[in-house]
């Protein structure tokens, strides 16, 4: 019923997908450098994955360092693309779902067209990287982005400069967020756009609009076509409204459970990482079958 998974780095190993480098640095040799890291890193973290029972890895946005900069000094995608379909088959063989979360400063809703123009690379790239790893039930997960005075003219832009991108709507689901859009705006855009909608637990807890979780579960889990994706988080108390803590609590947990409406997918974003699970969720922890 339950599969679980955690993001971009894993503590137990000290490996991570995000290894990057400045701008100013960027060479054709340390960018290659940077790659293989990651590259190295993602093997070893999904093969630790399905022995240890997690199903779902969300790989660094830093996979390939500057990969939609114009700058960047080579052809990624024919150099590292035999790479990322070899990681991508040993992921289908170990069960492994795959994701990526460009940042806040990926923003299609921007009034500023070098931003969007910016946010539609950074977009493709991802979408790009995870065609080459053949990842058929893959995510890409992108919240609204800024209001810029006006939320109707932001949410219009947002659709219109996302509607033609064939690649990256095949990935996409938006994910509400804890100040500006939550999960009934997050579905509306969605539902334009013919994507998936995420609901963040904690960005639900503190933008709640006028849903409770489980409300907010069964409007958004019918736009998946496979599995849904839930990210669970718990506040970290001594920081600002929305920082994650190290671990999940078991009451956020258990708030979760009662709240699901079917078989989901669970991205633990907590700072711990593979760490971060409250012990009631170890017992859903499924090691794969390969070898």
């Amino acid at each position: 019923m339950i599969r679980l998974g955690y993001p971009c780095e894993n503590l137990t190993l000290g490996a991570s997908t995000n290894h990057t480098l400045r701008l100013a640095s960027l060479s054709e040799e340390r960018v290659r450098a940077k790659v293989a890291e990651n590259l190295e890193d993602l093997e070893r973290i999904l093969r630790w994955n399905a022995k240890a029972g997690f199903r779902l890895f969300r790989i660094g946005q830093h996979l390939i360092p500057f990969a939609s900069h114009p700058a960047f000094p080579y052809d990624w995608e024919r150099a590292h693309g035999e790479e990322l379909g070899r990681l991508g088959r040993l992921a289908r063989e170990r069960g492994q779902r795959l994701s990526f979360h460009p940042g806040p400063y990926v923003n299609p809703g921007s009034p500023d067209p070098q931003v969007v123009a910016r946010s539609l690379a950074e977009l493709r790239y991802s979408a790009r990287a995870l065609s080459l790893l053949g990842a058929e039930d893959g995510v890409l997960v992108l919240h609204l982005g800024g209001v810029y005075g006006g939320r109707e003219g932001a949410l219009r832009r947002f659709v219109e400069n996302l509607r033609g991108e064939r690649e990256v709507l095949r990935y996409l689901a938006l994910e509400n967020d804890e100040r500006l859009w939550g999960v009934e705006e997050v579905l509306k855009a969605a539902e334009a756009l013919g994507v998936r909608a995420v609901v963040d637990t904690l960005h639900h807890a503190l933008n709640p609009g006028r849903l409770s979780l489980s409300e907010a579960l069964r409007a958004a889990f019918p736009t998946w076509g496979g599995r849904p994706k839930v990210h669970l988080a718990s506040q970290d108390p001594g920081k600002r409204p929305g920082a994650h803590a190290f671990r999940v609590t078991e009451a956020d947990w258990e708030e979760l459970l009662r709240a699901l409406p079917g078989p989901a997918d669970i991205m633990v974003e907590a700072k711990g990482k593979e760490q971060g699970l409250p012990l009631g969720a170890q017992t859903w922890l499924t090691p794969a079958l390969s070898p």
